[in-house]
């Protein structure tokens, strides 16, 4: 045979791994090119499923195993993956939603939910309205004959409420309102987004459930990725289609790391989860703070309904409100002042953070608490630290609050 140039043979070379090659990690498959056996294969129709080959875009093997296991951990049947979270939440509004159409929107949404609803929906000719995912007889008010998409959020962004998941999505199903559930902060592993009560009611869920595989499923704080999953073939074939109008596509080394992340996400979820509960409850008891958000405290907003739901789960999240006579300035130092809690924004990465917020703008119906009762919030993520350190960093940049 006539030897090729070093370009070709290396293009075109022939080994391929033996028949009954298997391992622990899913190898990993890049391409944009997918190859086709032939012309008539190639001029076959191929579905438009979410897991045909036909382009690197859409998928491939590993694309599709993470989409698969992604699908198991939310207990649903179909999954599709997005560059990031806040594209699972695009995908999900765009598939869905036309001009006329209203969207409903828990005022602790996640920010950037709130910033594309008010401003590239709106620009859209869709139309938006905040709840209190506190209050069902109010929410159910608001519900008319344009509403044709609730998000619903548990527990809340920044401020965790939890919401009355029970009360919110029994009133969507009775007026046939399709529903969709940031379920970043749950991960599948605190409840079933697709049956969130089924001791008190069988079958009551939502009927998309979104995440940030950037969170928990990644662990590493080092990629971006999101999924939308369903149960239903229907939505999920929008939801396809909407996928190949945007052209999302998710990097082959990313899908990898999120693939190695998964094994460890439950030891990871339980144990960033006990971390903040016992810090969360010490920071409770501070003179400096006038309460802790944080679903597992009795006296947090929507402990109730959390306790309904997912008594087992409180998350790695949670903030302090401090007391007014700390004004922003001073609470900014208390952050600076720590040297175990990094300031970023993201959360379940190893490393635990600390981020100020000013909430005056990413509120339409009001804070969660009174001027009296407190001003500057804190939010914490707590990572895989030892406890006793990070408690430790708190009570000397804490001790630096004082007059």
């Amino acid at each position: 045979m006539t030897r090729r140039g070093p370009s070709t043979e290396q293009i075109h070379h022939s080994y391929r791994a033996p028949d009954g090659w298997d391992a622990v990690p899913v190898p990993v498959a890049k391409a944009s090119t997918v190859l086709f056996k032939n012309t008539a294969e190639l001029h076959r129709p191929r579905a438009k499923d979410g897991v045909s080959y036909r382009y690197g875009l859409p998928g491939t093997p590993t694309t599709y195993t993470l989409a698969a296991r992604i699908a198991t951990l939310e207990h649903a049947e179909h999954c599709v993956l997005t560059p990031s979270g806040v594209s699972a939440v695009t995908l999900t509004s765009l598939s869905f939603l036309k001009p006329g159409d209203e969207v409903l929107l828990p005022d602790n949404v996640y920010g950037q939910n709130r910033h594309l609803t008010s401003g590239l929906l709106a620009r859209l000719g869709i139309t938006h309205r905040f709840y209190d995912p506190l209050d069902v007889t109010a929410f159910e008010a608001m519900l008319s004959e344009r509403t044709k998409l609730v998000w619903l959020e548990a527990a809340g962004s920044i401020t965790l409420e939890f919401p009355d998941l029970i009360g919110l999505l029994r009133a969507c199903r009775a007026r046939g309102v399709l529903t969709a559930m940031d379920n970043t902060w749950g991960v599948g592993l605190a409840f079933n987004a697709f049956e969130v009560a089924p001791d008190v009611a069988p079958g009551l869920g939502a009927d998309i459930s979104m995440q940030a595989l950037t969170k928990f499923p990644s662990g590493g704080a080092d990629l971006l990725m999101g999924s939308v999953c369903t149960r239903d073939i229907a939505l999920n074939r929008q939801l396809v289609a909407m996928h190949e109008y945007l052209g999302y596509g998710v990097g082959q080394n990313d899908v990898e790391a999120v693939l190695r992340g998964l094994p460890s996400i439950a030891l990871r979820y339980r144990a960033q989860g006990a971390a903040a509960l016992e810090l969360a409850t010490w920071m409770a008891a501070r003179p400096e703070v006038a309460r802790v958000l944080y679903p597992a405290l009795p006296d947090s907003p929507g402990h109730a309904f959390w306790r309904g739901v997912s008594p087992q789960a409180g998350g790695c999240l949670f903030s302090a409100v401090f007391r007014p006579e700390f004004d922003a300035r001073r609470v900014d130092a208390f952050v600076d002042a720590l040297s175990c809690f990094g300031i970023g924004y993201s959360w379940a990465g190893p490393m635990s953070l600390a981020v100020p917020y000013d909430l005056s703008r990413s509120r339409s119906l009001g804070l969660p608490w009174t001027a009296e009762e407190g001003g500057t919030l804190v939010r914490f993520a707590i990572g895989l630290e030892e406890v006793e350190d990070l408690r430790a960093d708190l009570a000397q940049a804490l001790e630096g609050l004082s007059p």
